[in-house]
């Protein structure tokens, strides 16, 4: 049975415990139109992905 040589001091163990938070993505930007968007993701705004246009996009209605 594994037993701990020594007391696991509270900064060392809560410095542990502390590497489980979420961060928020990265957004870049599109090369299209600028806005921003998720990596390896197409734009929303224009539908473009690798400098190809993959989805079809509505006009906006104002």
């Amino acid at each position: 049975m594994a037993v701990p040589k020594s007391k696991v001091s509270k900064q060392r163990r809560n410095t542990r415990r502390a590497n489980w938070k979420i961060t928020n993505p990265d957004n870049g930007k599109c090369p299209q139109c600028g806005e921003p968007k998720l990596s390896h993701r197409a734009c929303r705004k224009c539908g473009y992905y690798a400098n190809k246009q993959v989805i079809e996009v509505a006009a906006e209605q104002n």
